[in-house]
Formats: C-alpha cells, structure tokens, sequence
C-alpha cells in the first residue's frame, strides 16, 4: 500500500457511504468529511443527517456541513487542512476553484457513468432509462467543468434486462469503493497518469423530476420498461387504473417489467391478460412484476392481484 494520506472527504447519499468506509479501511486519514447540511424529513419533518454524515459521525470523524462553499471562510478552512488529496462522491455541491486548487494533489471524483456519457446529477437512473447496456465509475481528477476533468481509472459493469435503479446502485457503491483507493495510491505514486475525457458522445444526465415519473404507454414497449427499472424503487414510474365500479383512479408505482409478447393489436395501456402484461405503442407488450399502491409497500404483481385483480381489458392512464 502507498503511504497513508492526508484526506477530506465530501459526499452525501448512500453510495458515498461505501467509499469512504473503504478510504478509512485503507488506512488513510480523514481530517474532515464534508456533506450537505441536514434536511427535514419524514412526518414529523425531522431535521436528518445524510449517509455519509451519520457513518462519519458514528466513527468520530469531523463534519462540516456548508450550504456553500463559495465564501472566503469556508475556503480557507478548507486551505487549512494541509490536504493531500480531496476524494468526491455525490457530493451535491459546486467545488469552486479555490477549493479544487487547495489539496496537493486536486480533487477525485468517483463519478458513476463512463465518461462523457452521463455527466451530471443522475448517471445511474439515466443510462438505464435510455436502454445501455454498460456503465462504471470513472475515477476522474476534478476541473471546473461539470464532470469534464480527466480519467484516472474506470471500473465496469454491465446493464441487463434485470437491472433496477437499485441494484446498480448497490453494484456501483461496491465498484468505487474497491476503486476509489487504488485510484488515490496511483495517483500519488505517479503509476496511474489522467487522460483526457474522448470527444463527442457527451450527455447530460439530468435530475430527476416528477415530469420524469408518468409512463406513456404510447411509446416502445422497450422504452417503457427502461423507464421503468431506470426509476425503480425511487422515485418510481407511475400509472393509473380505476377500479371497477370506482370514480376516481388510483395512482400505482411500477417498479420492475420486462419487454416481452405483443399487443395483438390492442391500444396502448389495456391490459392483455390477467397477469398484467400491457400493451405498448409499437406493437410489443411490458409486463409488470412488482408494483405499489398508495399506502402500501411494494408487492408483487401475483400478490396484487391476488387481493385487487385487474381485468384484461382494462386500460391504465
């Protein structure tokens, strides 16, 4: 192993958990983590740390929780560290240069797509929703541009027709976390040298947001199952169906498919047969295997329908 490092830390959601755990396994030093600042939630709107600042906490590390990072103060507290290096992972916050500048040897990013491909908020939900079939995490020394700096190292996995939001999530925690230290022991040493992102094939992998959430039945058969697993288990993929002999229509989840059979013909949205497959608009069918009601968890098409069966025939919005 390298000589042990000097570190800051700044990250937030739970994937970020996973690689600062194995920086302090690898026996560097964390002088400070950074996350965002507590946020109200749940009923009682309690104000709740992240991930990332609860595990550090647990294991008596320093938090700083800036809203921003922009002010002088903030900028030299952060000079102060005498760093050698910063390691990035979701953070949520813009790093301006002065931050980028302090650390000896800059600011690593674990960033969760392959680069160009995916640069921003949301790399994971978006490559599977626009149907990729691969992705990674790239190890990339930071710059001023939105995820425009560098590759240090890369890591792979592959998409496949079984793939959720969710579990490549979980897959991905587990690749930067095995690539996180090797990227930080290459760059000190000299052994791993950046190369610079190729040209073209950019995308922009924008936050999400409910205008994201509603299905359109309309469209590909395997665009609609994309969209499905790529928003599965949050903020989940919507419908709705109205109950035989109700009025108003009830707002279901879908949180896993498969792109399977075809519509015989049928309008986009009815329902085929008595085990929720859907017709699409390009002649091909999706069918649901694991959908939420309001007010319930998540359950199985089977176990759904089971209690709520929805008739062939039937036409979800």
């Amino acid at each position: 192993m390298t000589k042990p490092l000097r570190l800051a830390f700044m990250g937030s959601p739970q994937i970020a958990v996973d690689v600062l755990a194995a920086l302090v396994a690898a026996g560097h030093e964390i002088a400070c983590v950074y996350s965002q600042p507590p946020r109200p939630s749940g009923r009682g709107k309690k104000l709740t740390p992240t991930p990332v600042q609860a595990w550090a906490e647990e294991h008596g590390l320093e938090v700083r929780t800036p809203k921003s990072l922009k002010k002088p103060p903030e900028q030299e507290a952060f000079a102060a560290l005498g760093l050698d290096a910063a390691v990035v992972v979701a953070y949520g916050l813009i790093l301006p240069q002065a931050i980028l500048d302090a650390p000896r040897l800059g600011c690593l990013n674990m960033h969760a797509s392959i680069l160009p491909r995916w640069r921003g908020a949301a790399p994971i939900q978006r490559a599977i929703m626009a149907g990729d079939t691969e992705t990674g995490i790239d190890a990339m020394l930071m710059d001023a541009g939105l995820d425009t700096g560098p590759v240090l190292a890369s890591a792979r996995t592959v998409i496949t027709p079984a793939t959720t939001a969710g579990n490549l999530h979980d897959r991905l925690a587990e690749l930067a976390a095995e690539l996180a230290p090797r990227a930080l022991a290459g760059l000190a040493d000299g052994s791993l040298k950046p190369v610079a992102q190729p040209e073209g094939g950019d995308t922009y992998a924008s936050k999400l947001t409910s205008a994201d959430q509603p299905i359109d039945w309309s469209k590909p058969a395997a665009e609609v199952d994309c969209q499905i697993r790529g928003l599965s288990p949050f903020p989940g993929a919507i419908c709705h169906w109205t109950p035989e002999g109700e009025a108003e229509p009830v707002r279901l989840k879908l949180l896993m498919s498969e792109a399977t059979g075809a519509s015989g013909g049928a309008a986009p949205g009815t329902v085929l047969d008595d085990r929720l497959l859907v017709a699409c608009g390009d002649g091909g069918a999706v069918r649901i295997s694991q959908l939420q009601r309001p007010g319930k968890g998540p359950m199985t098409a089977a176990v759904f329908l089971n209690g709520t069966p929805i008739a062939p025939g039937t036409v979800l919005s």
